[in-house]
């Protein structure tokens, strides 16, 4: 059964800023685009001053913050203050990709991406919500895994990974498959959709389909109150900023795939002898392909 309620944002505050942003209203938008642009400055502004930067009201502030999970605004000021001292952000590379960067911009800018949709991601993973999944993954008879577009080779990529340590899965990208399957699933199984933006339409379908029939079902998107949040009965979130040139997509799948190399991780561990000895065997059976002297 799927969750009721908005799940409460977790992590850094601007990573929960980010999280939340797609839920909110458009006048809390605002205030969010305010703090993002300039945490620092922020911090040292009034109530009244932070209002009048996003030409709303002190009360729409107040929202916000609750939105956020942060009780007031005194608190945000403190919690703004705070991460603006430790973040390590340097602006000549923290920056967005611009038209006329040189290809080293390029490489060092897709790499602090990368390194920070990372880190963020392993600092606001639910460590409880993981070890649920992890568990209903190991007592599965069966995993089906939905993703679309680029999250299609997260999928793909989970599937063969519990492929090599005896797990049933199944990764599907194409709607005419993903629903069918998803219709043969059964108590005990899991479902798990993934999606960055959590509004892809056809993996919040699968994952209602595999709920009617007494799936498990878990979400993996970076927006924990969007469609795919609410419909699983489990959550795991991710942390990536959506920048030009596509480099906030292309963090995102770095961040799925942090999270799911945890859950294959974790899943390994309960079952360590024999996910051993399946990764030795199926070593083994390749080994002859490799070229000679390559080892």
């Amino acid at each position: 059964m799927s969750s009721t309620t908005s799940p409460e944002p977790t992590g850094p505050l601007l990573v929960r800023v980010r999280a939340v942003m797609p839920a909110l209203a458009p006048a809390e938008q605002r205030v969010a685009n305010a703090v993002l642009a300039d945490p620092g400055g922020v911090a040292a502004m009034t109530i009244s001053e932070l209002a009048e930067v996003a030409s709303t009201s002190e009360t729409t502030v107040i929202r916000f913050c609750k939105q956020i999970g942060v009780p007031g605004y005194p608190q945000l000021r403190l919690q703004l203050a705070a991460q603006s001292a430790t973040e390590n952000i340097r602006p000549e590379v923290g920056g967005d990709i611009e038209p006329g960067d040189s290809l080293d911009d390029v490489v060092r800018k897709v790499a602090f991406a990368d390194e920070r949709a990372v880190r963020e991601t392993a600092q606001q993973v639910d460590i409880h919500a993981l070890a649920k999944v992890v568990t209903a993954v190991v007592n599965a008879p069966r995993v089906d895994i939905y993703g679309f577009g680029a999250s299609a080779f997260v999928a793909l990529d989970l599937q063969q990974k519990l492929h090599r340590i005896r797990r049933v899965a199944f990764a599907w990208s194409d709607v005419h498959m993903a629903l069918p399957s998803a219709a043969l699933l059964g108590e005990g199984d899991v479902a798990i959709g993934i999606s960055h933006t959590g509004v892809t339409v056809e993996v919040v379908e699968a994952l209602e389909e595999a709920a009617k029939h007494g799936a498990t079902t878990v979400a993996v998107t970076n927006f924990p109150r969007s469609p795919l949040a609410r419909t699983a009965d489990l959550m795991l979130t991710t942390a990536a900023r959506e920048t030009t040139y596509r480099s906030g997509a292309m963090s995102s799948r770095i961040a799925q795939l942090t999270v799911i190399d945890c859950l294959f991780i974790g899943v390994a561990q309960q079952v360590l002898p024999d996910a051993v000895k399946a990764l030795e065997e199926t070593a083994s059976s390749v080994r002859g392909h490799r070229l000679k002297g390559s080892e």
